[in-house]
């Protein structure tokens, strides 16, 4: 924990510090962002416009909702590289204790 440094007269006694400078000590961190390859997400887009299906990179990042339901209908699918790919991406999706937070992209 991070102590405020003041500045005293010599001999005068430490004044109290009111609490940690440092953000994280004051609370828990629940629990962190998660992160999916863009490439691998990129590859998915592309696979599933040549099937004809239009998908929004971003809201696959920003909604799991949308982003299960785009997985679940890739895997629905008869193309086993558009299957095995939806599969490594659920994953990135697929975490209940995370299903408020946001996935983030990652290059």
């Amino acid at each position: 924990m991070n102590h405020l440094h003041t500045h005293r007269a010599p001999g005068a006694a430490p004044a109290a510090t009111a609490g940690s400078l440092e953000s994280s000590d004051d609370f828990d961190i629940i629990a962190a962002p998660r992160y999916c390859p863009t490439g691998l997400l990129q590859a998915f887009a592309l696979l599933m416009a040549g099937r004809g299906r239009c998908v929004n990179t971003d809201m696959m990042l920003g909604d799991r909702e949308y982003a299960m339901w785009q997985l679940a209908c890739a895997r629905a699918t008869d193309d086993a590289e558009l299957v095995t790919l939806a599969a490594r991406l659920f994953f990135y999706f697929d975490d209940p204790l995370h299903s408020e937070i946001p996935v983030l992209g990652t290059a």
